[in-house]
């Protein structure tokens, strides 16, 4: 009895609690956008000018922090552990609880860093802390660090996979969804959030050829007229699911023109209530449909479909960082070229030069202002518009494959060898 009061005290506390505009629950966002509401926020910094603290981290990690209220959590290498980390905007650690060893034996790292088992983020509510490694191992704690849960992943398929498993599980009104997309698994995945228990999983097939099949996406939640529905991008295709079973409602098709065998999808599409982005790779499309009412293959035939790009004058389909829609713009970045197009039309509005080295964390949109981090400690802040303009390029002396989080009128960033707080 006293189990099943807790049970449902902590279910009516994940769908009731709403994100604030101060915190930064998951990885993209109050509304995985993205966007933060926050305002007055640093155009400019450096590793002597508006840091507000530094905290040296045991392990390199590429997650980007979540925060609520006065915690920040991610995961982190620690000698041969991994660990859940919990700081406080002060620049404290308050505490770290062991999730399992460290990957030496799972895969030989090709990528020099660019992936490691604290590669994905982690989810909150403010009441509980979600996270997940690359060994498989998906955990619930408390935010004051006590053990809830854990479950294995591997469970629906021994991982096989180039560069890990490092998907972020999204949660959304007391249930995770993720999928589990590598060559010996195409599944999507609902687990109760707060038992862990499976509610539902359902196989989401693709081609399947080659390197298809290694899919470093991420789940998404779209919620609009109609919705909400699961978004899952992996395997050559982008796919809507409804919650209740993951039935299938809606795919992209064609993002994967020749069904070449070497294509594999590590960006995410930007999800919108009006507006679905979605990007492939390489020199492949990247297609914008109303999902309002779409259903079947969105294709140039459906009427949902309303632009897509092929790669043609210098524009290329983001490889890694996720689009990111402000009023009528939508914005991508590659390494080093950042582009404008029409959000209704995908005509290009200007491409640019940005800082040139390889780009891995997510832009952020903040206060009209858009920050565009590269993995080399840069990031450039641009205004945002129809005319572009640079207002800064700012160093820090880290290497930071995550994107920024933005609470409470600072700037995070999580970094190889420091986790940063930018602000007052």
């Amino acid at each position: 009895m006293k189990r099943s009061l807790l049970l449902a005290a902590f279910v009516v506390a994940a769908v009731a609690a709403p994100a604030s505009a101060d915190n930064w629950p998951q990885w993209r966002g109050p509304k995985n956008d993205g966007h933060s509401a926050e305002k007055n926020l640093p155009a400019e910094w450096g590793a002597d000018k508006n840091v507000a603290w530094k905290l040296k981290l045991p392990g390199v990690g590429a997650g980007t922090p979540a925060v609520w209220g006065k915690q920040i959590f991610f995961t982190s290498p620690d000698g041969d552990d991994v660990v859940l980390m919990c700081v406080g905007t002060d620049g404290k650690e308050q505490w770290k609880q062991k999730l399992t060893d460290t990957g030496k034996k799972r895969y030989n790292n090709p990528s020099k860093g660019e992936v490691t088992d604290a590669s994905a983020s982690c989810s909150t509510d403010g009441k509980h802390v979600w996270s997940y490694v690359s060994s498989g191992k998906l955990t619930c704690h408390t935010a004051d660090g006590k053990p809830v849960w854990d479950a294995d992943l591997q469970k629906y398929g021994p991982f096989t996979i180039q560069f890990g498993c490092h998907w972020t599980p999204v949660l959304y009104k007391g249930v995770l969804y993720l999928q589990v997309m590598h060559r010996k698994a195409q599944l999507l995945v609902a687990l109760d959030a707060a038992t862990g228990k499976e509610s539902w999983k359902k196989e989401r097939p693709g081609y399947s050829k080659g390197e298809s099949p290694d899919v470093y996406a991420s789940a998404f939640i779209w919620e609009g007229e109609g919705g909400p529905l699961l978004v899952s991008h992996g395997n050559d295709f982008c796919t809507g699911h409804k919650l209740t079973d993951g039935s299938e409602v809606w795919r992209v098709t064609g993002l994967n023109p020749n069904t070449s065998g070497a294509w594999r999808f590590v960006s995410n599409p930007l999800v919108l209530p009006d507006l679905i982005v979605v990007p492939s790779c390489k020199d492949g499309p990247t297609v914008a449909f109303n999902p309002v009412g779409a259903k079947g293959d969105i294709n140039p035939d459906n009427k949902a479909e309303l632009w897509r790009v092929p790669a043609a004058m210098g524009f290329r389909t983001p490889d890694v960082v996720a689009p990111i829609r402000v009023d009528d713009i939508v914005y991508f970045t590659g390494d080093g070229t950042f582009a404008a197009l029409e959000a209704k039309t995908g005509k290009p509005v200007y491409q640019k030069s940005l800082t040139k080295f390889i780009h891995r964390g997510h832009m952020v949109a903040a206060d009209g202002k858009l920050y565009v981090p590269a993995a080399n400690g840069m990031t450039d802040v641009v205004q945002t518009g129809k005319e572009f303009k640079l207002l800064a390029t700012n160093a820090l002396p880290d290497t930071i494959y995550g994107g920024p989080a933005v609470a409470d009128g600072r700037i995070y960033f999580r970094g190889h060898a420091y986790l940063w707080a930018i602000g007052k």
